[in-house]
C-alpha cells in the first residue's frame, strides 16, 4: 500500500488581514474515507457549512471531483458571496492547475476526490485577495497532500522556531 492509496492530507495559511486563507485539504480514492466525507459534505451538510462543488464556471467542474467546505459559520449573504465567488473560483483554478502541472497525476483524477476546508474570515472584503490567497493556499496544501509533506524531519527542524499566527 502506498501513500496514495490512503487519505493525504496537506495544509496552508497564506495571506494576511481579514482576507488571510487557510485550506485543509483532504485527497483519497472515492471509495475509501475521502470518498465518504466528499458524499457527506454534499448530500449531508451540517447548517451554515454546505458543500459546493469547486467550478471554473458554471456547467465546468474541477476534476477530481471537489467539494469546499467552509470552516466559518456562513450567516449572511455577503459571505456566501465571498465562499460561492471566489474562493470557489480560486480552489477550482488549483485543482485544475494541480492536474494541468502534473502535482495531482492525471491517471488518479478519475480514482480520486478532494475535500476542501476553506476559512474566510467573516470581515474579509477584497475579492482579489481572497482569490489570490485562497489560490496559493489550496494549490499548496495540494502538493503537502500528495508529496506527504512536512517531513518529521522538517517538523522537528522548524519546531523550535515556529510561531503560530493565531497562538
Amino acid at each position: 500500500m502506498t501513500h496514495h492509496d490512503v487519505l493525504m492530507t496537506g495544509e496552508a495559511l497564506v495571506g494576511e488581514g481579514n482576507e488571510v486563507a487557510h485550506v485543509d485539504i483532504l485527497i483519497g480514492r472515492r471509495d475509501g474515507p475521502v470518498g465518504i466525507a466528499f458524499a457527506m459534505a454534499l448530500g449531508a451538510p451540517s447548517p451554515g457549512h454546505g458543500g459546493l462543488t469547486a467550478i471554473i464556471a458554471p456547467n465546468l467542474a474541477v476534476k477530481p471531483p471537489t467539494v469546499i467546505v467552509p470552516t466559518v459559520t456562513i450567516k449572511n449573504m455577503k459571505q456566501g458571496e465571498l465562499i460561492f465567488g471566489p474562493a470557489q473560483k480560486a480552489v477550482a483554478d488549483a485543482v485544475a492547475d494541480a492536474v494541468k502541472e502534473g502535482i495531482i497525476p492525471r491517471d488518479k483524477i478519475d480514482e480520486w476526490c478532494i475535500v476542501a476546508n476553506v476559512f474566510i474570515h467573516p470581515a474579509a472584503q477584497d475579492k482579489k485577495k481572497i482569490y489570490e490567497y485562497n489560490y496559493q493556499a489550496t494549490k499548496l496544501a495540494i502538493e503537502r497532500a500528495v508529496k506527504n509533506l512536512p517531513t518529521p524531519e522538517e517538523v522537528e527542524e522548524k519546531r523550535k522556531d515556529a510561531k503560530h499566527p493565531f497562538a
